[in-house]
């Protein structure tokens, strides 16, 4: 599993950093800043993989809201995270306010992009 996370956000890089903590194998973290093959490999565009988190697994590309479910369903440590959020009317919730703050911070961080934007 390929985990794509926006290094240059410092809240992005702070939760992020708290996962590897973990060392689970099995997951790969892939920093999208400025990577021309994250794109490749998302067939993203620099903007939509700077907008959310992205996982891939298989062939499959998770993003947003289920991109976090999956990846705590994934490390013990945050598993109570994935069995809290994954009811419907919670995930509900939890997705519409992930989009909220995905939005601002995507507008805060993309000035750090260097020649994307």
């Amino acid at each position: 599993m390929k985990v794509y996370f926006n290094n240059s956000c410092k809240i992005c890089r702070s939760e992020i950093n708290l996962y590897k903590k973990e060392n689970i194998e099995g997951i790969e973290w892939i920093d999208i800043t400025n990577n021309e093959l994250a794109e490749k490999e998302t067939l993203k565009k620099d903007k939509e993989l700077l907008r959310r988190l992205h996982i891939k697994e298989g062939e499959n590309i998770i993003e947003g809201a289920d991109a976090f479910l999956l990846l705590w369903k994934k490390i013990p440590k945050y598993k109570f995270l994935y069995h809290l959020f994954k009811f419907p009317i919670i995930f509900s919730v939890f997705s519409f306010f992930y989009e909220i703050v995905a939005f601002i911070l995507y507008f805060k961080n993309k000035k750090q992009l260097k020649n994307k934007f």
